[in-house]
């Protein structure tokens, strides 16, 4: 397991979010569970 921070464009505001995830994770996958926990974070 590997710990990535992340920065997402969402609504117009950058958000730095933290992703743990396996050590073969490819760079959409990661980018993917960024905008997902964003977006819940955020949007709900």
């Amino acid at each position: 397991m590997k710990e990535i921070t992340v920065t997402i464009d969402f609504g117009g505001m950058k958000y730095q979010t933290n992703i743990i995830t396996n050590k073969e994770a490819r760079d959409e996958e990661i980018v993917k569970q960024a905008e997902d926990q964003v977006r819940k974070q955020w949007a709900g």
